[in-house]
């Protein structure tokens, strides 16, 4: 399917990176073609599962708790799990790993009562699930609104700069949601770009009220804009996942240098028996050899190294299941 990309596909995915919601006939004046061929160009990227601009909700502002969960099943049993796993509206990032006998997904539960029930009762008591190693989230160092895209993208500074929307303003203090915008937020988790309009009737609301509440979530930090892409029309083919130990007094330090390398999808400091999970993304197994003996053997205070291939992604970041098949490749863990 690579052969179906082009550069000017590349330069929009990069564009709508930087600007999520910014209009057709904005990025087509950056990109130096008409209106109508970027809104065609969307169109079959997006109808083919190749970009999907949706809309994030950053767990810390709602004081949820953020998972990672490794399970390990019976070869026969990993794909079902996965397959149930993927259909809870609280988990994301569904992925088969280390020959398929391993499932890597992150889990997102409200209060630590609900933890406590996931962990401790509802995924043991599955006859298929042979053992269930449970990573809090502490910090995140890359990821969320971050997005590799910007890593990978082709345009220039000059494109960057006039697409870049005006920064948004932080204000402190307790969210609380209202019914109105738990539909707002579930109809952006599935379309980012979806109309004002379109909005408005799954709201109730007015498409001016819309637009300014959809602005204090984001100023509250509540909301974020995020793309999901087939990372394979930049030439990425393979996903890795890292559980690495780092010497404690290290880790702040350690983390932000793994942010900043170009193959990171992911970055976080975590509980558990490793402290520390990155996303890889590579062109293939060459490319991720050489970043393992270089880029992370500089990184001293690394004292293990664990690594877990994702031959299959079950679940992206949207609420529902992906398609079935095994070659797709997300940009997030």
């Amino acid at each position: 399917m690579e052969s179906d990309y082009d550069e000017l596909d590349r330069r929009l995915v990069h564009a709508l990176q930087i600007a999520p919601r910014a209009a057709f006939s904005t990025i087509a004046d950056v990109l130096g073609v008409s209106d109508r061929t970027i809104a065609r160009r969307y169109a079959r990227l997006r109808s083919a599962g190749a970009v999907r601009v949706l809309g994030g909700v950053e767990p810390t502002a709602l004081g949820t708790v953020h998972w990672f969960l490794r399970v390990r099943c019976a070869p026969a049993a990993a794909v079902p799990v996965a397959e149930a796993l993927a259909r809870r509206p609280d988990t994301s990032w569904v992925s088969l790993t280390s020959g398929g006998t391993e499932i890597a997904c992150t889990v997102r539960t409200q209060n630590e009562a609900d933890s406590e029930a996931l962990l401790l009762a509802k995924l043991p008591r599955t006859s298929r699930v042979e053992g269930v190693t449970a990573h809090s989230v502490l910090h995140t160092f890359y990821g969320g609104a971050d997005s590799v895209v910007a890593k990978l993208g082709l345009l220039d500074d000059e494109a960057i700069t006039r697409l870049r929307p005006p920064p948004i303003p932080h204000r402190p203090g307790p969210v609380r949601l209202n019914e109105g915008d738990r539909k707002l937020l579930a109809e952006l988790a599935i379309d980012g770009r979806a109309e004002l309009s379109q909005l408005a009737t799954a709201t109730g609301w007015s498409p001016s009220t819309v637009r300014r509440r959809m602005t204090e979530l984001r100023e509250r930090g509540v909301l974020y804009l995020d793309i999901d892409i087939d990372t394979r029309m930049f030439g990425v083919h393979t996903r890795t996942l890292l559980w690495l130990s780092v010497a404690p007094a290290h880790l702040e330090d350690t983390g932000a240098a793994l942010a900043s390398h170009p193959e990171i999808a992911f970055a976080a400091a975590t509980t558990g028996p490793t402290n520390l999970c990155a996303s890889v993304v590579c062109a293939g197994q060459r490319e991720l050899y050489d970043y393992m003996i270089t880029r992370i053997a500089a990184l001293p205070a690394i004292t293990h190294v664990e690594t877990a291939p994702v031959i299959r992604t079950v679940k992206q970041a949207a609420n529902r299941p992906t398609a079935a098949a095994p070659s797709a490749q997300p940009s997030r863990p």
